[in-house]
Formats: structure tokens, C-alpha cells, sequence
């Protein structure tokens, strides 16, 4: 009867208490299992949607970066190229600078050579106003040397005039004309003349003697050493009787 009862599946009290409990505790594991297999999906969910979260905030916030950033290095390009003008432009202003100094050392340089030019012609100038006023200086005392001279002259022919018929002319280039007459006894009225004046050595220059006399040189030559011109007139008029009587 034990044995039919076993193979009916017909358990003693003692051991289908243990089997309940089994059961019991299989189905206490498996709601465990079930409790903890939903946690995890629900973790898994609740991760999943924070790493999407994660994502999606990593992408705003490395899009909002690459947006920054983009701006970031426009702002830069653009400083550098402002930097790459400012550079230029000094470089610019540097060449300006070094041209206008290269040429105002250059004009600096032609000033100081006008200046020596300068200070050479003011030299010169006044060079040549010592030199005017001596020759000024030597050509009054010429000139009132010459005066003296010719009031000698003046002299000495209103006495020619009176006894030896002188008559003298001042004529171009500042000449004295001499006029004899009365020497040939057959023509009283003819003249014999010659022409005086002071040379630039201011020296007597015995010129154009009518008729011709070859000892005027030595006439001359001897007034020029005696200044004695009372005889030199003589000696003319004697050379001119002479040349009639030939």
C-alpha cells in the first residue's frame, strides 16, 4: 500500500510540509528575481535617459563651446589681421620717417654747405669792398694829382698862350690838344699841334703830332722823369721851328 501510495504521488504530511516551503521560497525568489530584474530595467532606463540627458546636454554644450569658440577665433583672426595693419602701418610710418629724416639731413647738409657758401661770398663781398674803397681811395688821390697837374698845365699855358701863341683844347678821351702857331714866319696862322693825357699809370702820353716829330718819345720820356713841363712845351715848339727851317 506504501509503495502504491508513493507511486501515486501521494506524499506524507512531514514532507509535503518541506515541499510547500520550497515552492514557497522558489516563488519568494522569484518575485525577488522579478522585483530586482525590474529595478534594473528601471535603472537601466533612468541611466539610459541621463546618459540621452548627458548626450544631448554634452552636444548643446559643446555646440554652445564650438559656437564660443568659432567667435573666439574670428575675433582673434580679426585681431591678428588689425595687429598685421597696425604692423604694416608702422612699417609704413618707419619708412616715412627714415625718408623724411634721410631728407632732412640731406637738406640739413645743403644748408650748411649754402651756409659756407654763404659766409665765402660775405667774405668775398667784403674783400671787395676794402679793394673798392682803396682803388676809390687811390683813384681820388689820381684824380686830385691829376688836377694838380692839370692846373700846372693851365698855368703854364696861359703863359705858352701869352708869348708862345699856345692854344689848348680838351677833346675826346679826356685829351689835351696843344695848338702852336706863330713858328713859320711865312704862315703865322698855321697850327702845329700834339695831343697830351694821363695814361693808367697816370704817367704823361705824348700822342698824334701834326706835323709828325720823332724826338717826341724822347720828349716825352724826359717829362715823365722831370715833370718839368714848361721845358717839354719849349722843346716842342723848337722842335716844330725846327722841322719849318727844314
Amino acid at each position: 500500500m506504501s509503495c502504491v501510495g508513493k507511486a501515486a504521488g501521494v506524499r506524507p504530511p512531514g514532507e509535503a510540509l518541506s515541499y510547500k516551503m520550497v515552492e514557497d521560497e522558489l516563488a519568494l525568489l522569484d518575485k525577488n528575481i522579478n522585483e530586482f530584474w525590474n529595478k534594473f530595467k528601471s535603472n537601466v532606463n533612468d541611466t539610459s535617459c541621463q546618459m540621452v540627458g548627458l548626450r544631448d546636454t554634452y552636444k548643446d554644450t559643446s555646440k554652445a563651446f564650438a559656437e564660443k569658440l568659432s567667435v573666439k577665433l574670428k575675433e582673434e583672426e580679426r585681431m591678428i589681421q588689425m595687429y598685421l595693419e597696425y604692423k604694416n602701418q608702422i612699417c609704413r610710418q618707419n619708412k616715412l620717417i627714415q625718408e623724411k629724416k634721410d631728407n632732412l639731413l640731406k637738406l640739413t647738409g645743403e644748408v650748411n654747405g649754402k651756409k659756407q657758401d654763404l659766409e665765402v661770398l660775405t667774405a668775398n663781398i667784403q674783400d671787395l669792398k676794402e679793394e673798392y674803397a682803396r682803388k676809390k681811395k687811390t683813384i681820388s688821390t689820381a684824380k686830385e694829382a691829376s688836377e694838380e697837374r692839370l692846373q700846372r698845365l693851365q698855368k703854364s699855358v696861359d703863359v705858352f698862350k701869352d708869348r708862345l701863341g699856345l692854344e689848348i683844347r680838351k677833346i675826346y678821351g679826356d685829351k689835351l690838344q696843344f695848338i702852336f702857331t706863330n713858328i713859320d714866319p711865312k704862315h703865322p696862322d698855321s697850327p702845329f699841334m700834339f695831343c697830351l693825357h694821363l695814361n693808367e699809370a697816370r704817367d704823361y702820353e705824348v700822342s698824334d703830332s701834326a706835323p709828325h716829330l720823332e724826338c717826341l718819345a724822347e720828349f716825352q720820356e724826359n717829362l715823365r722823369k722831370t715833370k718839368n713841363f714848361s721845358a717839354f712845351l719849349a722843346n716842342v715848339r723848337k722842335a716844330f721851328s725846327t722841322v719849318v727851317c727844314n
